[in-house]
């Protein structure tokens, strides 16, 4: 079977792999789609994300759909041949967090396609991935495999809202439009909020968040743009910038909330903190998901503009050439892979 194999920064493999067999307790699935996510695209590009540094090689990938083949012993699940999303994260169900409910911070999680830990989490990007059988989730009626490819990053999105409190009826900043921008910006609207604004370099990126419910749109390095707030009420940074932070925090109001959400670079980030303590504003991080996965399906199924922000579809044999327009933010938002 093929897989995306990354063994270093800018060495991108398509390989041939040897097909798992599921154990106890997992699911064979052929995968059918995958998303190409930032994360993917720094390691890629750098060799790690944020503080995750490659040691291994690795399969990447993460937001991946696609239809049961088969069980393992002791397991069980939908019928084969059902069409399923696969939730990315293995928590260990026994840290603090866990038991607190916050296993999308387990101390212990095994997450596809990630180097958090070593030996490395190997990824979805091949033809055929086991997981454990729990991770499954069969799409709500009227979702395609194409569209529910949105999920994973879209339960990052409501998260993030998640964390930002109550946004219904609320002016709600986000500073970049990538697909996760421009996936919260779906959620913050799905949660009522009464207008969002998005800032972003790139005219191309705007406008992909406007297709997916925008209301006003910012050049971020235009001071003079008439779309900039006096202030807003909720702010989600959503670049992984330092820029983007500072902004949230200068536009947010007295008592504000703002949820860092993209992963900022290692080391460390300027902001204006001053402001964090004479304002009393909020700054919350959000990391992953759990739960809101299912909501994420719910929402996709009900709402078909979300394939607006697919912009190409290209063969797994194509990889790489899937990540270069993936990081051509003017000519992508989302590129799926097809296996």
């Amino acid at each position: 079977m093929l897989g995306c194999v990354l063994h270093g920064a800018g060495e991108l493999r398509v390989e041939e792999l040897p097909c798992p067999r599921p154990g106890p307790g997992a699911a064979l699935v052929a995968v059918r789609y995958g998303g190409v996510c930032g994360s993917d695209l720094h390691y890629w590009r750098h060799g790690g994300v944020g503080d995750f540094r490659l040691r291994e090689p690795m399969v990447l990938g993460h937001e991946v759909v696609g239809t049961v083949v088969s069980y393992g012993p002791e397991a069980t699940g939908p019928a084969p041949g059902t069409a399923v999303a696969v939730h990315p994260a293995t928590p260990c169900g026994h840290c603090p967090e866990c038991a607190d409910g916050r296993a999308n911070v387990c101390r212990d999680t095994r997450y596809l396609g990630s180097a958090a830990r070593f030996p490395h989490v190997q990824g979805g990007f091949a033809a055929r991935l086991v997981v454990p059988a729990g991770q499954l989730r069969v799409l709500p009626d009227g979702l395609g495999l194409r569209r529910a490819a949105l999920a994973e990053p879209l339960a990052v999105a409501l998260h993030a809202v998640r964390r930002a409190g109550e946004v219904a009826g609320r002016h709600v900043l986000v500073t970049g439009a990538g697909p996760i921008g421009c996936l919260v910006v779906a959620a913050a609207k799905a949660a009522g909020a009464a207008r969002v604004t998005v800032t972003d370099l790139v005219p191309e990126a705007l406008g992909y968040a406007a297709v997916a419910g925008a209301d006003t749109l910012v050049r971020a390095d235009d001071p003079d743009d008439p779309g900039w707030p006096a202030e807003v009420d909720t702010a989600v940074e959503a670049s992984g910038a330092a820029a983007g932070l500072d902004t949230c925090v200068r536009l947010v109001r007295r008592s504000g909330v703002v949820v860092q959400l993209g992963m900022l670079p290692a080391g460390r980030t300027p902001f204006a903190g001053n402001l964090v303590v004479s304002r009393e504003i909020e700054v919350r991080g959000a990391f992953r998901f759990d739960a809101e996965f299912d909501t994420a399906l719910d929402l996709l199924a009900a709402r078909g503009e979300f394939d607006g922000l697919i912009s190409a579809v290209v063969p797994v044999r194509a990889a790489e050439s899937a990540f270069a327009l993936a990081a051509d933010r003017e000519r992508s938002c989302k590129v799926l892979l097809e296996f």
